[in-house]
């Protein structure tokens, strides 16, 4: 993971991967600037680009399947991240642990989005079908 500088009102700087990442997501999260990077190694990682330093990992034995798609919550304490195992596994960002898992698809979960007043959930798949998670 890279960052470059932007300009701009925020200058919140850009992100860029040779990794192989997946998926790239940026936030401002209670002040500090945090990305969230799916890889094809089956755990979402989230860095700190002010100080380029790693914050946490988020995985485990238990997934061994790829990410599509990440969301934060609107508060920033919970990641959202769908898997080509069909499911939405849930993650608690201050305990650094998976706090629930979303299941009911019939596919791969291959985008999701979180509605603007964060009560909502919506999770999209391979399957053809929306669901609205709260």
């Amino acid at each position: 993971l890279h960052r470059s500088s932007a300009e701009g009102a925020h200058d919140r700087g850009q992100l860029s991967s040779g990794d192989g990442a997946r998926t790239i997501l940026v936030k401002d999260v209670e002040q500090a600037v945090v990305s969230t990077q799916s890889t094809g190694d089956a755990t979402c990682r989230m860095f700190d680009i002010r100080s380029d330093q790693e914050m946490a990992c988020f995985g485990g034995e238990h997934i061994i399947c790829g990410i599509t798609s990440v969301a934060f919550s609107k508060s920033g304490r919970v990641l959202f991240a769908g898997y080509d195992d069909f499911n939405c596994h849930v993650w608690d960002a201050l305990k650094l642990e998976r706090a629930a898992q979303l299941m009911g698809h019939e596919n791969r979960v291959s985008c999701l989005g979180v509605n603007e007043d964060g009560v909502a959930l919506c999770t999209g798949s391979w399957d053809s079908f929306l669901k609205i998670w709260n």
